[in-house]
């Protein structure tokens, strides 16, 4: 005999997940509904049914559109490189005159710490610093003050006192500028300039060793 629950007691049943509904063919059926299965168990006769085909329509550009888009590509392409080989150009400018104005600072400066001249002479194509030993001068092969050259197609012009000296590719006798120990330096002024910019940069030295740089439109 089946003991009696007591009263209030309430009956506990095991949790089973129900079964998925099976398809209208029976047993032995697993195709998922809406589809039925052939067959005569189950007294039903069915037939497989197919899964609704949906249209997709694919979404893309026309050959105009890909065309468009080309073409503003390639202006943007053309208006970049132009704008960066004209930006590249005057940068070039500029850095070579930063350069050249840092450089004699420095000649200045260590003329006048090691007690020595140090001589600048211009040249066509660049520049280079000399040292002398009381006999004649020397170019400075190593280090910071070696020989430099241009690293554009750049017009030089030099000139002391309001005349102009011939830039030629002989090296002279004496340097155009000297940085003497006392701090002082010969005057001159020295403008770069290219044949496809507006504006040229001028650097001048002061007798007192000060160096300046300017830029100067060019006046045609």
């Amino acid at each position: 005999m089946t003991p009696r629950r007591a009263r209030g007691e309430i009956q506990r049943r095991p949790l089973t997940r129900p079964s998925p509904p099976k398809a209208f063919g029976g047993e032995g059926c697993d195709l998922p509904l809406p589809q039925t299965c052939s067959g005569e168990r189950g007294g039903v006769r069915g037939r497989r049914l197919r899964p609704s085909r949906t249209k997709v329509f694919a979404t893309g550009f026309t050959l105009i559109e890909v065309l468009v888009v080309v073409v503003i590509l390639a202006i943007l392409a053309a208006a970049v490189s132009i704008a960066i080989a004209g930006s590249g150009g005057e940068r070039q400018l500029e850095r070579e005159g930063e350069r050249l104005e840092a450089l004699i600072a420095y000649a200045c400066e260590r003329a006048e710490l090691g007690g020595r001249p140090i001589g600048l002479t211009f040249k066509p194509d660049g520049y280079f610093f000399s040292e002398t030993n009381e006999e004649r001068w020397a170019p400075i092969a190593i280090g910071e003050l070696r020989d430099r050259r241009w690293t554009g197609a750049f017009a030089p012009t030099l000139s002391r006192d309001g005349v102009r000296i011939e830039l030629t590719g002989e090296t002279p006798v004496e340097p155009h500028a000297v940085c003497f120990a006392s701090g002082e330096l010969t005057p001159f002024r020295l403008e770069l300039a290219t044949a496809d910019l507006p504006y040229r940069w001028r650097i001048d030295g002061e007798p007192d060793g000060t160096i300046t740089r300017e830029r100067r439109d060019v006046v045609r």
